[in-house]
């Protein structure tokens, strides 16, 4: 027997759920009830975004992957904190 849930979403994130939803060739509907049958079996509930990076990091971290790549501006590894204390200090 089937039963009808409301619930209350935002218009963008409800159009958004269904287009990712239809991608995967799955109703909305499909999506939901896999959730709530993981969320009664788990009793857990999992909240996850995804990360999204500003231009501004993605600049930053674009720099340090070159300079990782070439070497440059790296420190050394450091087997103890008097080590990198000591390096820090030269």
């Amino acid at each position: 027997m089937k039963t009808i849930i409301n619930i209350k979403a935002d218009r963008e994130t409800k159009d958004m759920a269904q287009r990712v939803a239809k991608d995967l060739g799955l109703p909305l509907s499909t999506v939901i009830n896999a959730y709530l049958k993981q969320f009664i079996r788990s009793r857990e509930v999992y909240i996850s975004a995804v990360p999204r990076m500003t231009s501004a990091l993605e600049e930053l971290v674009g720099r340090a992957e070159k300079d990782l790549r070439k070497g440059k501006n790296i420190s050394p590894i450091f087997s103890s904190a008097v080590d990198a204390i000591r390096h820090l200090n030269s």
